[in-house]
């Protein structure tokens, strides 16, 4: 298991106000977070204020993770690949410009998402939950997850890292929020519209040891 950072070049091209999210008078926290834990048009597409604004593919934006993710497992052309929150796909869709006769295979809560996912590979996407992968042990070669599983609660979470761990082979990743100091536990209070697993990276650690999850992770950091 190794820390490996492939997001900070997605993550950090965002810029964050957190005070006038957090303050909003129309879209207060609280209401953008009943809002946007439907994970339904609100949260995909509705207003900035509640989250992403409208979550629309961007030519070569994921493309670079995707590349530098089979780069760093050197995965074989026709490798198998999961994807675990998979939203609209655009990940997936840039993992076929990478590797054009990968399999690829995506799962999310989201029907909204899934409806409105890449329709180039709408077919391999799946309507679930990441507590109950619909897939054999070590049927994949390679599994992620980004930006999910910190919106699970504990009884939720403890089973969708066992999962994540039975369905990969040898390489899994997954990327996840966190905080360091209190600064950023603050932002990511005020940021954040889905999270339940409000870990520092101590805590995640405690988290992969007790679910003998072995893959690789990273770190989403408000600062």
């Amino acid at each position: 298991m190794a820390e490996i950072d492939f997001m900070s070049v997605v993550h950090k091209s965002t810029q964050r106000d957190y005070l006038a999210r957090v303050n909003d008078p129309e879209f207060p926290k609280e209401k953008a977070a009943e809002l946007a834990k439907k994970f339904d048009f609100d949260y995909w597409d509705g207003d900035r204020r509640i989250c992403y604004g409208g979550y629309r593919y961007i030519e070569g934006r994921w493309e670079k993770v995707a590349r530098a993710m089979v780069e760093h497992y050197q995965l074989p052309e026709n490798a198998r690949i999961l994807d675990i929150g998979c939203g609209k796909g655009f990940l997936l869709y840039d993992f076929l410009k990478v590797l054009p006769n990968a399999e690829i295979y995506g799962i999310d809560s989201s029907s909204y998402a899934l409806e409105n996912s890449k329709e180039e590979i709408r077919s391999q996407l799946t309507l679930g939950n990441a507590t109950s992968l619909p897939w054999p042990d070590n049927h994949f070669d390679f599994v992620y997850s980004i930006n999910t599983l910190h919106c699970l609660h504990a009884h939720e979470l403890d089973k969708a890292l066992r999962e994540m761990q039975r369905v990969g082979k040898q390489y899994k990743y997954l990327c996840v929020e966190s905080w360091r100091n209190q600064s950023e536990k603050a932002n990511l209070l005020y940021w954040q519209v889905t999270c339940e697993a409000f870990n520092t990276p101590e805590a995640w650690q405690w988290w992969f040891e007790q679910t003998d999850y072995s893959g690789d992770h990273s770190y989403i950091y408000f600062e």
